[in-house]
């Protein structure tokens, strides 16, 4: 289709065009979230796809979606600094919104959501192109749209407790792994949000929470590593830390992936040990400027 289609498309508020054959749409959609250019790609590509899963336009084809959008985690995965990271990113942005229906209508077997489950946590970890803002193509975002789809598994009833304590390792080798990339887009934020989705789960008790904490202060414990990449794994681990401090202190909203009626959330059964764990391993951080208990 010419892009004055899509452009009607969302003139029309967004409506499947009467006629249209979606599964060719569909294709077509998917391809255009690798575009290099920002708007095809999100203001339209995206934007059209989030709309109609939202409305339940795909309520029947989810899985037929999620599947093909699973394959694009996979284009060029492992390159550094080349447009293919926009449509692994992109690609994960649009499955955390069928993994997000999923919560609501409670349509798809389990086998389909751990299978994206795997092989999104396989594009996470070996994402290497870890960009927020580039500029000529706009928004990459990959650890923002990586932490969305974490977000949107850890409220699926299809995962148990096993697989919310894998969602937590994950998210502990993603931060401790070398990287000179530093955060600037709010990574740190979404990935706490996601976290404080597993929280909410009330399925995760405090020893575990207790060894993972564990695992992330090896960020600053760790001297083996590389100047570079020691300093930025170090301080994205730190802001994240932070992030999650906070927001278990002050509570955060809920969202539709997470399924809840209402946009406020109690909070999680864990909060005080975990607070308590939490500020001692940001204490350990930096022993010289935070007062010791």
């Amino acid at each position: 289709m010419q892009q004055s289609y899509w452009e009607q498309v969302v003139a029309d508020g967004f409506r499947l065009p009467q006629g249209a054959a979606l599964d060719e749409l569909t294709i077509e959609l998917v391809t255009m979230l690798g575009d290099t250019d920002p708007h095809v790609r999100e203001d339209i590509a995206r934007s059209v796809l989030q709309t109609w899963i939202r409305e339940g336009v795909y309520d029947d084809l989810l899985i037929g979606l999620g599947d093909g959008l699973a394959l694009g985690l996979k284009k060029g995965l492992g390159e550094e600094g080349t447009d293919t990271v926009l449509r692994r990113s992109f690609s994960a942005s649009v499955l955390s919104e069928v993994i997000a229906r999923d919560n609501v209508t409670h349509g798809l077997h389990p086998a389909a959501v751990l299978t994206w489950a795997d092989q999104a946590v396989g594009w996470f970890l070996g994402e290497r192109d870890l960009r927020g803002w580039t500029p000529n193509q706009g928004w990459a975002n990959a650890v923002v749209h990586g932490a969305d789809v974490l977000g949107a598994l850890s409220a699926s009833r299809h995962l148990s407790a096993d697989e919310l304590r894998v969602l937590l390792d994950v998210v502990a080798e993603r931060l401790t792994t070398p990287t000179r990339h530093r955060f600037s887009a709010g990574e740190e934020q979404r990935l706490a949000y996601a976290t404080m989705s597993v929280l909410h789960r009330d399925l995760v008790s405090i020893e575990p929470l207790e060894g993972w904490l564990e695992r992330l202060a090896q960020a600053w414990r760790d001297d083996a590593r590389p100047p570079s990449s020691r300093a930025a794994a170090r301080e994205n681990t730190l802001d994240y830390l932070r992030a999650l401090h906070l927001q278990l202190l002050l509570g955060v909203q809920g969202t539709p992936a997470q399924n809840v009626a209402s946009t406020v959330r109690p909070m999680p059964a864990v909060r005080s040990d975990l607070l308590l764990a939490l500020q001692a391993t940001l204490r350990s951080s930096a022993p010289w400027l935070y007062r010791q208990r």
